[in-house]
């Protein structure tokens, strides 16, 4: 589901968790606020309008990354295994990953939504740049409705 971007697994994973409510409460008990989740990739694709209700916001998203970067929330090998598929993630080639030098550990994961009436709804690029000197930098870009 991370490094490919398979909206299959994406739902495995949601029922593997209890579905959307219980991953909305997970995120909320850490603190942090600025962030919905209310459907899965199913009922996303069945309504389009429905993806505009998982959102987060530019902190939400900072927030979600800084607790992984700090590894407070996951087991030491759930922490790994994440963060692999993280750097392995091959969607995305223009985005972060693909715009920085060659060889620049980058752990990220894209979104991207379908087209419709020529417009994409979400364009999305989130993750952790490791910078030379093993200092994280932590990014999310996030693209509305772009045509």
């Amino acid at each position: 589901s991370v490094s490919l971007s398979d909206n299959v697994a994406c739902d495995l994973l949601f029922e593997l968790v209890g579905g959307p409510a219980a991953l909305h409460d997970y995120i909320q008990s850490m603190g942090i606020k600025e962030t919905a989740v209310v459907a899965n990739e199913a009922q996303m694709h069945a309504d389009d309008q429905v993806q505009y209700q998982n959102w987060t916001s530019m902190k939400g998203a900072a927030e979600i990354l800084k607790k992984f970067e700090q590894k407070t929330q996951l087991s030491e090998t759930s922490q790994a295994l994440l963060w692999k598929w993280m750097v392995e993630t091959t969607t995305g080639p223009e985005r972060l990953k693909g715009l920085l030098p060659a060889g620049t550990v980058v752990a990220h994961k894209t979104g991207t939504s379908g087209i419709k009436a020529g417009k994409t709804a979400a364009t999305n690029d989130l993750g952790i740049i490791l910078l030379p000197d093993g200092r994280p930098l932590l990014v999310a870009v996030f693209v509305k409705d772009s045509a």
